[in-house]
């Protein structure tokens, strides 16, 4: 008989107690507790570590929290105790597409078509692998291999959408996306994506439409709220933007992108001191932001104070920013503060992110000449007139390095070709007579100093490109 003292009753035993645990887990699951239904299902692993159910159970509530790399270590602990189970192995497969795994994703998914050549999420989430690595034939071909299975997956149809939307086919992106809210009209956020894909196809009024259903449905989402404000801010509703901004800060006063967009509000009505504040308040709020420094650069740089100006444009370039149309601006800024390394880092980073962008390749090209490197400014000319050849900027630039370098009949060849392009422009005019005139200088004088006329044409040329751009 065993000791009285260390005797439990049946419904004490750890195990059962576990049982009860991870009972109560789930309740707290299905109530959207993921926090304290984590803590739960970690007693009760500790209690009975031998269950694999409970590890993936665990795991799934860490792909709610978005703790994908922990939720990794759970389903490999499950496949352990429970063997090669298809779903285990596809939520495995999801959540290394989720941290850019993609090989060993595409590995797991192949392994659940041999094990189960009918079991449709291992096409359906592939679908969503093949789009990060932008192989858009192979992801409709798992779309179509998935519909053959279950022809009315919104699964499928959401994520062929995002397929869609990455390569800029915005209006078959709508139709998957609005094919997703017929067959599942609570998919998250799904009118959201309708309107973003609207947006994005020119379609203004319908954005507008699929904008407030979403807000209608969660009417305190930051970013739905957000993003409508964006979008109501390029089309020029400027009154309902400023609603949705100061409706973001009503909601959180610390939002720092809501601060950011009042500031571009501000500064497209020519409020200038109120935009100032607008960007100084998202960065005291948010010290890793993009944008706000750049901002205050520009205002700093009209105020006539370059040192400060300067220095934002610095910590501005640290954040790693990757957005082209940020970038070329801050490339004609730098360069108009006298920071010519700075703008060739911002072009290049733009070429990084983009390698035809032709405003890029001028900027760069005139940023070379300027540190005498002919040869490496031509070629980023020449690229730039080959992908854009109707830009009378472009051939000007040419003529300018050409007279440069003494090339005096190509110089005045690509100024006649500027001025073909723009022949009433008053700059374009102007331009051309300057190069003319050093040319027929240089012809009667063989050699000529780095006149004034050489500093003037640049100057008119960086500005026109931050015009451009």
């Amino acid at each position: 008989m065993a000791n009285e003292e260390n005797f439990c009753e049946p419904d004490e035993h750890p195990w059962d107690q576990a049982d009860q645990i991870a009972c109560e887990a789930f309740e707290l699951y299905e109530k959207g507790q993921m926090q304290e239904a984590l803590e739960k299902l970690t007693e009760a692993i500790g209690l009975n570590p031998s269950y694999g159910a409970w590890y993936f159970n665990k795991a799934l509530t860490l792909d709610a929290l978005e703790r994908y790399e922990e939720a990794i270590e759970c389903y490999l602990r499950a496949m352990e105790l429970c063997g090669e189970d298809v779903e285990i192995l596809n939520s495995l497969a999801v959540d290394f597409t989720r941290t850019c795994q993609y090989e060993r994703a595409l590995e797991l998914f192949e392994k659940i078509e041999a094990l189960d050549p009918t079991y449709e999420p291992c096409y359906c989430n592939r679908i969503i692998t093949y789009t990060e690595l932008e192989q858009y034939d192979k992801a409709e071909q798992m779309f179509y291999l998935a519909q053959q299975i279950e022809p009315d997956c919104p699964i499928c149809f959401y994520n062929i959408g995002n397929a869609k939307f990455s390569q800029g086919h915005y209006e078959r992106a709508i139709w998957c996306w609005q094919r997703t809210a017929q067959l599942e009209p609570n998919h998250p956020q799904i009118d959201y994506r309708i309107a973003q894909a609207c947006w994005a196809a020119g379609k203004k009024e319908l954005a507008r439409e699929y904008f407030l259903k979403e807000i209608r449905k969660e009417p305190g989402n930051l970013e739905v709220i957000l993003d409508f404000g964006i979008f109501l801010l390029q089309t020029g509703d400027m009154e309902s933007a400023k609603e949705k901004f100061n409706r973001l800060l009503e909601l959180d006063p610390d939002f720092a992108p809501a601060w950011f967009y009042k500031g571009e509000l501000a500064l497209n009505l020519g409020q200038r001191e109120e935009a100032f504040e607008c960007y100084q308040r998202a960065l005291e709020t948010d010290r890793k932001i993009k944008g706000p420094r750049f901002r205050l650069a520009q205002l700093y740089a009209e105020r006539n104070e370059p040192e400060k100006a300067i220095s934002h444009l610095n910590r501005e370039m640290s954040s790693d920013l990757d957005e082209p149309d940020v970038l070329l601006s801050m490339g004609w800024l730098s360069a108009q503060l006298g920071q010519n390394d700075t703008a060739c880092r911002c072009f290049l980073r733009v070429l990084d992110q983009n390698r035809i962008e032709p405003m890029a390749f001028y900027g760069l090209g005139l940023c070379l000449a300027l540190r005498k490197e002919y040869d490496a400014a031509e070629q980023c000319l020449k690229q730039a007139i080959s992908l854009k050849p109707d830009q009378a900027v472009f051939h000007l630039a040419g003529a300018w390095l050409s007279v440069k370098q003494g090339q005096w009949e190509l110089a005045t060849r690509q100024a006649e070709l500027a001025a073909a392009i723009h022949p009433n422009n008053p700059f374009v005019k102007k331009a051309c007579q300057q190069i003319r005139r050093v040319v027929r200088a240089n012809k009667l004088k063989n050699k000529i100093g780095n006149s004034v006329i050489y500093r003037g044409l640049l100057a008119r040329l960086r500005s026109f490109g931050k015009i451009l751009g």
